[in-house]
């Protein structure tokens, strides 16, 4: 399990024990999290789990994939280089304590 820190548009902060191997859109799925639609369920088909991975994070959770990047070019707010689709986020051990902050917008 690895805690992981949802960070709403407003501010408002949402922190749930995600289990390794999960996604973390998954993670806001399963805990209501508002913020994340995940319209195509994690195929990576829509951008509706865009997310900024936190600055002291992307490091650890690194950079988009080509194809990845390609999809954020749909996201419904702006891209940023710390964009991520939620989707391709694998929750490890190694990111407990990851913080991810949540667009004004997925449609």
């Amino acid at each position: 399990m690895a805690s992981v820190t949802y960070v709403e548009h407003n501010g408002t902060t949402h922190t749930v024990e995600v289990s390794a191997g999960t996604s973390v859109m998954q993670g806001a799925v399963d805990n209501n999290i508002e913020g994340i639609v995940a319209e195509c369920g994690g195929g990576m088909a829509c951008a509706t789990c865009h997310c900024y991975v936190d600055d002291a994070w992307i490091d650890r959770v690194g950079t988009a994939t080509e194809p990845e990047h390609d999809m954020l070019e749909f996201s419904a707010s702006e891209t940023r280089s710390t964009s991520r689709l939620s989707c391709q986020i694998t929750v490890s051990d190694d990111l407990d304590g990851l913080v991810v902050h949540l667009p004004e917008a997925q449609f």
